[in-house]
Order: C-alpha cells, then structure tokens, then sequence
C-alpha cells in the first residue's frame, strides 16, 4: 500500500498534477464562483510557468546534483553498487535492454569495474509489477554489464528491490553475507543525496560516485539566445521540476518513516 500510494499520490503535487487539478477545480465551481475559477486558471498557469521555466528548473536540478561532485579520482572499493532506474525492459519492438535517461549509472558501474576500481560489481533493482518486463532490472543491468566485458562471475544482482530504501536494505544484506566493507555507490547526480543519506544511515561505508548530471558549467553561463530560451515554458523543463520535487518529496517522507 506505501509503494503504490508513494508512486501515485505525488502526481497530484507535481506541476503538471497539480495544474490539472487546479483546472478540474476550476471547471467543477465557475458557475457559481466565477471568481475563485478565474483564480484557479490564473493559478494553474503561474505554476506551470514556473515550472517549466528553465531557470528554474536548473536551479532545482542544481541545488541536488552539485551537492556531490565527481572526485578527481575514484578510490580503490570491495564493491561497486549500482541502483536500478536506469533501463527499460526488452519489450517488442526493442531489440535489447533499453537504456532510458539514467542509463549512465550501470554503464558507469561497469566502467569503474573494468577500471579495477573493485571486484564486485553489486546491481540493485526489481521491477514493479505493473510496468513492463518481466524479468527484474538487475537482470537488464547484468546484460549490458556483461556486454561490456564484466565477468557475470563478478557481478552480485539485487533483483528484489522497489525503491531507494529497499535497495539499501537488500543490498546491506549482500554485503554481510560476503564480509564486503566499503563501496563506492554509483547513481544519478540527483539521485544521490537521498541514497547515500540511507545508505549511510544503515551504517554502510559507501563514497558516492555520482554520475547523470543534467545541469552543468556550460547551462549556468549560458549564450543571450540561451537566456533567452531558458525564459520560456518548456515540456523538458517541466520534466526536470518535477524530477527535482520527486527527490525533495522523497527525503521529507523517507525523513518521517525515520529511513533517514
């Protein structure tokens, strides 16, 4: 029930929800209070606006990804770990693996491993049943693992978990039925405050290895046609928000079940 209600009430706050239900809102009361519906309008395109304002968005995506920036070199670890979010199952007509936006984290993984950063390649991530795919994540990330060359020996798949926390949980277990100390965990530049804050809270010695960044040097000194681009409504920005708001929800909610 907290799975499924985590993954769906948060729509109605995103941007996008919450404009809809503004516009519902204002649709169900403009007979009878013109006004309060006018304002509802007004409001529903104040957000939307701003949330696909691209400045905004960089400055949301900013404020979570900078907050762990790649070491200038990645220390030697008994580990690496790799959270799911990353693929797309191979539905007809895929001919393989998809890899989605976040991708970058087990291509990253499997890099850092033929760099011979750690022995063990740990991937974490199940697969939720009413999405696509049978077969969990772990396995679409052992397949384009293993196509870059990493040993399937080397790699420990984690293909039970839904979410950030029972990604810590699970792999936790994992490292003490093999006495595996510290790791370097590798996930999405935005993902990484709330992960590694669990992570750590759990009492795992884990170095962040962040990667999939979105915003970089170039987005925050852009050209005049860039300001001026980043001024106006975007879909792709609205994406970036909402994506920013995600985390920040989940580190309040996580926070309150004391995960955090």
């Amino acid at each position: 029930m907290f799975f499924a209600a985590s993954k769906l009430l948060p729509l109605l706050i995103y941007p996008l929800g919450l404009a809809c239900l503004l516009l519902g809102l204002s649709l169900a009361i403009f007979w009878r209070f013109p006004r309060v519906a006018a304002a509802s309008v007004a409001l529903a395109l104040t957000v939307l606006l701003l949330a696909g304002n691209g400045w905004v968005a960089s400055a949301l995506v900013r404020s979570l990804e900078w907050q762990y920036l790649p070491p200038d070199e990645v220390p030697q670890a008994e580990a690496i770990v790799v959270l799911g979010g990353g693929t797309g199952a191979p539905d007809y007509p895929r001919p393989w693996v998809d890899l989605n936006d976040a991708g970058d984290r087990v291509v990253y993984g499997a890099k850092l491993f033929q760099e011979g950063k750690a022995p063990w390649l740990i991937l974490s991530g199940g697969r939720v049943a009413w999405m696509s795919g049978q077969m969990p994540e772990a396995d679409d990330m052992s397949a384009i693992a293993t196509a870059m060359g990493v040993p399937l020996t080397a790699i420990l798949p984690e293909p039970n978990s839904l979410n950030t926390y029972e990604n810590a949980i699970n792999v936790r277990q994992i490292l003490q039925e093999r006495n595996i100390g510290r790791i370097l965990l590798v996930t999405s530049a935005m993902h990484m405050p709330r992960s590694l804050a669990i992570f750590r809270h759990l009492g795992m010695d884990a170095v962040p290895i962040p990667t999939d960044y979105w915003v970089t040097d170039a987005d925050i000194e852009p050209s005049l046609a860039g300001f001026l681009l980043g001024c106006l409504p975007d879909a792709e920005n609205l994406r970036q928000t909402s994506r920013a708001l995600k985390e920040y929800i989940g580190t309040a909610v996580y926070r309150l079940k004391g995960w955090l």
